[in-house]
C-alpha cells in the first residue's frame, strides 16, 4: 500500500497555516486514545487483584480505562483497542506481572526517551533475524540516513500565533530506527500494537516496520517486502512536514499504550529547550549537509564548508543541494 492515499486523506480534509512539523503538532496537541481493560465479573471480589489496580485507578498515568464486565462469557481480563472495539490486544489472568507487561516494556522505554529527547520519530522494525530480513533491514536504515541528510523542517514563525511550540524538546531533525526480534515475549503487547487494531498484519508471521511519533501515534505499519524506498521516503517526509491538519481522526494512524504522564514528561524535556534559548543558541537544530556520492552515517565534515571555500564552491554545494530535494519531489509527484 502506497503512502500517497494518506497524502491525499490530509490535503483534503483542510489546510491550515500551521508550520509546526506534523511529528510536532501530534506530540503538542494530540491526546493518547485510551485502551479499555475489561475485568471478568469475578475480579469485584478478587482482593489481591483489586490492591494490584488501585494505583491505576487513582492516579494512573497510562492511556488505559478499567470496567468490570457484566457479561458472564468474559472469563478473563481483556485489554481491547478502545471502548467500542472488541478487537483484542491482549486476554488472559491480571496480576502484578501480567499488568506490568501490558503497561510497558524495554522498547517502549527506548521509544518514550527518544521522543522526549526530539527525535522526529521511531522507525519500529520488528524481523525474526532471517538473512533476507537483515538484508531489508540494513536497506532502511540506509535510506533512513541518506533522507536525514537532505530533508529540512518547515520554517518557524516565532510570531505567529497558529505556529507555537508546546512545552517540549527541543524542535530538531533526528530519524531513528528501532529494532526488535518478532519473538520477544517481552515486547509481544507491543508487537501486537503496531501491527494495527484492525488484525490486518499478523507480527507472529510477518517481518513489518512501523513509524512511531507524537505521545504514542503509529503512522502505519508495512510489512518489509512492500516497505520499498518509495513509500519510506513519502510517510518519513510526511510526518517532518508542516501539518496539514488539526484533528486528529482525520489523519491516519492509531495509538500505543504508553505509561507515562505527559503533562509532566513534557516540560522536563522542555527544560533543555530553555536552557538553549537563554545561551543563545538555536533551539531547532539544523540537518546535516547532504552526502550524495556514498550514503554514512557521519556527517559531513563541517570543514568542507569553512572559511577557506570559495564562492563558487558554496554556490556550487548549494546547487547540489537544491537538485537533490527537486528530486526527492519529483519522485512523490
Amino acid at each position: 500500500m502506497r503512502f500517497g492515499l494518506f497524502l491525499i486523506l490530509v490535503c483534503t480534509s483542510g489546510a491550515c497555516a500551521c508550520t509546526i512539523p506534523v511529528f510536532r503538532y501530534a506530540l503538542d496537541r494530540w491526546e493518547a486514545d485510551k485502551f479499555h481493560l475489561v475485568l471478568p465479573a469475578s475480579a469485584a471480589q478478587d482482593t489481591a487483584l483489586q490492591d494490584v489496580l488501585r494505583p491505576l485507578r487513582a492516579n494512573g498515568k497510562a492511556n488505559m480505562d478499567i470496567t468490570t464486565s457484566r457479561d458472564a462469557a468474559v472469563t478473563k481480563a481483556e485489554l481491547r483497542n478502545s471502548r467500542e472495539s472488541r478487537q483484542l490486544v491482549w486476554s488472559g489472568t491480571l496480576d502484578q506481572a501480567s499488568l506490568a507487561a501490558l503497561l510497558d516494556s524495554p522498547a517502549r522505554k527506548k521509544i518514550v526517551e527518544s521522543i522526549l529527547a526530539g527525535d522526529s520519530f521511531i522507525w519500529v522494525i520488528a524481523d525474526n533475524g532471517s538473512p533476507q530480513d537483515a538484508v531489508e533491514v540494513e536497506r532502511i536504515e540506509k535510506r533512513l540516513r541518506f533522507l536525514e541528510q537532505v530533508a529540512s523542517l518547515p520554517i518557524q514563525d516565532p510570531n505567529d500565533p497558529d505556529s507555537q511550540l508546546g512545552q517540549g524538546p527541543p524542535l530538531r531533525l533526528k530519524f531513528t530506527t528501532l529494532r526488535l526480534h518478532r519473538d520477544d515475549p517481552a515486547e509481544k503487547v507491543l508487537l501486537k500494537m503496531l501491527a494495527g487494531p484492525k488484525g490486518e498484519l499478523d507480527p507472529a508471521s510477518t517481518s513489518f516496520a512501523a513509524p512511531v511519533f507524537g505521545k504514542g501515534r503509529v503512522l502505519g505499519a508495512w510489512p518489509l517486502t512492500l516497505l520499498d524506498d518509495a513509500t519510506l521516503e513519502e510517510a518519513s517526509m510526511f510526518l517532518v512536514g508542516r501539518c496539514g491538519c488539526r484533528i486528529k481522526n482525520e489523519n491516519p494512524g492509531w495509538d500505543l499504550l504508553l505509561n507515562v504522564d505527559w503533562e509532566k514528561a513534557l516540560p522536563a524535556a522542555g527544560q533543555a529547550r530553555g536552557a538553549a534559548e537563554e545561551t543563545g543558541k538555536p533551539a531547532v537544530l539544523a540537518p546535516k549537509t547532504p552526502e550524495v556520492v556514498a550514503i554514512m552515517p557521519e556527517s559531513v565534515p563541517s570543514d568542507n564548508m569553512g572559511g577557506g571555500s570559495s564562492m563558487m564552491g558554496a554556490l556550487g554545494a548549494l546547487i547540489l543541494g537544491l537538485l537533490v530535494l527537486w528530486g526527492l519531489k519529483s519522485r512523490r509527484t
